[in-house]
């Protein structure tokens, strides 16, 4: 099997046609980065969203603890990422609060 290559400067995708929306990436996001989203077309009536691309942090543990492996992270030689922050650790607290639901604007 080859290596998946990122999308041009994204540095965590999800593969939704492999994804059942678990939500456990979502819970091990330490940077709030993703959220699960509205999706009707979907067996669960959800998917997972990246809905801050910038503040991710690259530790992976998404993609680590995904049971579909349908989250990938960029590898660190190809992409910069961002520094754990104290608003992006509040955000991953209130998605969480939020049953892992994605934060209105």
């Amino acid at each position: 099997m080859g290596l998946i290559t990122a999308p041009s400067n994204t540095p965590v995708w999800v593969n939704v046609a492999r994804c059942k929306a678990c939500d456990i990436c979502v819970s091990m996001c330490p940077a709030g980065v993703l959220a699960m989203v509205q999706a009707p077309n979907s067996t669960l009536g959800s998917m997972i969203e990246v809905v801050v691309p910038d503040a991710c942090i690259g530790c992976r543990d998404c993609e680590l603890h995904c049971p579909d492996f349908a989250i990938y992270v960029a590898d660190k030689s190809e992409f910069k990422f961002a520094k754990l922050s104290e608003a992006s650790k509040e955000r991953a607290e209130k998605v969480k609060q939020n049953k892992f639901r994605k934060l209105s604007a």
